[in-house]
């Protein structure tokens, strides 16, 4: 089949664009993937990060800058102009980049509930629907998304959050299957991690639209960046739809299988 690819040589030359490119599991598999051949377009807001980064990867002059807010559309809507050539190559689109939610659903401003979907929902869609003519036309890629636990269930704290992530999961499972009737050989595969060693909770909006400014004490034990990205790498080599990470997943079939268990476990469940 057109995909049966050896694993050693798998990402070699793949052109893949990585939002939120700049820290954490983004960060990871910039290096990552560089490292296993992959020309990377490194996307983010912070210009001077992607440089220092770029600068630091293996055959540097193959990688690529694209600065960029997914929360705004004006900037990304300029960037698939100036930059369509180089979208258009894109094999793999790792939407990573994503805004985390500490507030209570009555007293989280209608801004910042509208800047969480406008980061997490309506960039990756807007990037998504870039890259597929090219892949569509190439009859090959692949769209990896990051959700979250809170992509299956809602928790405290995290209304809008969760709301967006659920989104992501609609909105890629219906592409899936209209990806797969069209008989197109494109790749969509969904992340869930639980806790990760990232800097998600410190960038988190409170209910007044700023950020936390503190790590929650949780994270600090939760999986490496690095850890992560390797299982987002392997798990997309193998073609996977789903994947989970972390002792969060358990909440998923505990919804699915014992949904009246889940509502008594989550009304306790400490959010930090």
């Amino acid at each position: 089949m057109q995909y049966q690819v050896s694993m050693s040589n798998f990402w070699k030359d793949k052109v893949v664009w990585i939002t939120g490119a700049s820290s954490g599991i983004g960060e990871a598999l910039v290096k990552q993937l560089a490292e296993k051949g992959a020309r990377i377009i490194l996307s983010s807001r912070n210009a001077d990060k992607l440089a220092e980064l770029k600068a630091k990867l293996p055959n540097t002059e193959e990688h690529s800058i694209l600065p960029l807010d997914v929360s705004n559309e004006n900037i990304i809507n300029q960037a698939l102009i100036s930059r369509k050539e180089l979208i258009n190559s894109v094999d793999v689109l790792i939407n990573n980049a994503g805004i985390s939610q500490r507030a209570l659903t009555w007293e989280a401003s209608r801004e910042s509930e509208r800047l969480i979907m406008e980061t997490n929902f309506f960039g990756a869609t807007a990037l998504t629907k870039a890259v597929l003519p090219g892949m569509m036309k190439r009859n090959a890629g692949s769209i990896i998304s990051l959700s979250s636990p809170a992509g299956a269930f809602g928790f405290p704290l995290r209304s809008s959050y969760s709301a967006s992530k659920h989104a992501i999961h609609g909105y890629f499972d219906s592409l899936r299957a209209e990806l797969d009737a069209a008989k197109k050989n494109i790749h969509i595969m969904l992340v869930l991690p639980g806790r990760v060693s990232t800097n998600m909770s410190y960038n988190a909006l409170k209910q007044d639209g700023s950020k936390q400014a503190e790590a929650d004490q949780r994270l600090a034990s939760g999986l490496s960046p690095d850890e992560c990205a390797k299982g987002i790498i392997k798990a997309a080599e193998k073609r996977k739809a789903e994947i989970y990470f972390g002792r969060e997943q358990i909440l998923i079939y505990i919804k699915r299988y014992l949904p009246g268990l889940f509502r008594s476990i989550v009304t306790k469940f400490k959010p930090d």
